[in-house]
């Protein structure tokens, strides 16, 4: 990595996409400052005591990056690579992402520095509640006011003590569960909530592989079946990519983390990769599978669909050149450096870009908001009587035809929607609206010059449209 991208800032990264999409937008410059600008950053430090007895000094962070919708809306994680410039810049992808897949809520993202692996559950839980605590005090969290999500590092568990913390300082508050979302069901979270990204992935890179005019420029088949999936990252994310992406016909040749990368040609699967690291600590070694030497060295093999899903700036200019993969899908957040995707046009490698393509966490996440809000489980109203009209109908139609419909479909057309169909119907539609709008608007645009690109101006005019009615710009 070269001298400058070791440098980096992310935010500087995400705001020169910005400033390079804002051109084919007819806001004027000072509606497009406000847009950019992070609203309101809260740098915090606050002491923790050790099992051991010791002390130690926290460094944590909240931003909302926009308020042109309420709440704001992003996750918190836990990672000793936490700064300000990180979460400024997850801020702001998130009011874009947002917009994109119409999500109503304000971008937000927080942050905590440690890595979660130094510490008990107990210090973990200490430290999540008093970070809770700390937001309450300042009005950096509520149901109408600023929703967090688990992140890189955090999951259901921090979910659960931020809602025990928050509705502990606020008794009675009636929809105190909507505070936080990626909470157990059994806390107010919905079914479908942990799947919900990496099904998003899919869905997204699914979309843009049915338009054959795209598939046809790269020089690919219409469809993900028989495609060919590299996946960096078996965290949440990439685990439940690679699932879907084997699910639906395609073949995860290669798998990467932190420890090392494994390859085969014949394809992996990625709940035999997971529990062979879970017994031995690494995913190398897996029967059948090649060692490569390097992890980074997934990233530049022979590959139709090539999906980082672990952490920003892993494709660089100088990686990038090595590239071989036809399709790019952006799991995590900012994989790609502002060089890698200038090398990726020349190429004619396209880039499906993280801000809206990880979207189904956040899109997730509103659904199980809306399910705080109203009290009411997703299916529980509609699911018997659309089961018994089915039946109904399909009786009447057995008995005017005098045929018997085999006992499996009648299982499956009698079945009526649970709350897990209904989140999963809902993200499809998401992605492929979200997908499909994208599209059209860099397709109808030849000047645009990449999918990234068509995306924020996608999400500017969205953003800006919102501050126009509100009235802010007079």
């Amino acid at each position: 990595m070269s001298e400058q991208e070791q440098h980096y800032s992310f935010y500087d990264s995400v705001n020169k996409s910005f400033d390079k999409a804002s051109k084919f937008t007819k806001w004027e410059a000072g509606i497009l400052e406000q847009i950019k600008a992070c609203n309101a950053v809260y740098s915090m430090k606050f002491p923790v005591r050790r099992d051991n007895g010791e002390i130690e000094v926290i460094e944590a962070y909240r931003v909302q990056h926009s308020h042109h919708k309420s709440p704001c809306k992003g996750g918190i994680r836990f990672s000793e690579a936490v700064n300000q410039d990180e979460v400024q810049a997850l801020a702001a992808l998130m009011t874009y992402k947002c917009a994109i897949v119409n999500v109503p809520f304000g971008g937000g993202k927080g942050g905590i520095k440690i890595n979660p692996r130094s510490f008990s559950e107990f210090e973990l839980q200490k430290i999540t509640r008093r970070y809770t605590s700390e937001l309450i005090k300042k009005k950096f969290i509520g149901p109408g006011i600023d929703v967090p999500a688990p992140d890189y590092g955090t999951g259901e568990r921090e979910m659960a003590w931020i809602l025990d913390t928050y509705m502990t300082m606020n008794p009675g508050e009636v929809d105190a569960m909507g505070c936080v979302t990626g909470k157990p069901v059994s806390q107010g979270g919905v079914r479908g909530r942990k799947e919900a990204t990496g099904l998003g992935v899919f869905f997204g890179i699914r979309e843009v592989c049915s338009m054959p005019d795209v598939m046809k420029k790269l020089g690919l088949t219409v469809g993900v079946k028989d495609k060919t999936v590299v996946v960096q990252g078996l965290g949440n994310v990439g685990y439940h990519s690679a699932k879907f992406f084997r699910e639906g016909g395609s073949k995860v040749v290669a798998i990467a983390e932190f420890e090392g990368a494994i390859y085969n040609a014949a394809g992996l699967n990625e709940e035999e990769v997971f529990q062979h690291r879970k017994a031995t600590g690494s995913i190398l070694n897996f029967p059948g599978a090649t060692n490569l030497a390097k992890s980074t060295d997934a990233l530049e093999l022979e590959c139709d669909i090539l999906i980082p899903a672990a952490l920003e700036n892993v494709i660089n200019g100088d990686n990038a050149p090595n590239v071989k993969a036809k399709i790019i899908g952006e799991a995590a957040n900012g994989p790609l450096t502002p060089e890698a995707d200038e090398v990726f046009a020349k190429k004619g490698i396209l880039v499906i870009p993280d801000m809206y393509l990880n979207a189904g966490g956040v899109t997730v996440s509103y659904f199980e908001w809306l399910k705080n809000l109203s009290h009411v489980r997703y299916g529980r109203l509609g699911k018997r009587f659309d089961e018994n009209m089915n039946i109904h109908i399909l009786s009447t139609i057995e008995e005017l035809t005098g045929k018997k419909v085999a006992d499996q479909e009648r299982k499956f057309i009698a079945h009526g929607a649970d709350e897990v169909d209904l989140v999963h119907s809902g993200l499809e539609e998401t992605m492929i609206e979200a997908t499909r709008e994208i599209m059209n608007t860099w397709l109808s645009n030849p000047t645009i010059p990449d999918m990234r690109t068509a995306a924020f101006v996608v999400a500017i005019n969205k953003v800006g449209t919102s501050y126009a009615e509100l009235g802010i710009f007079p």
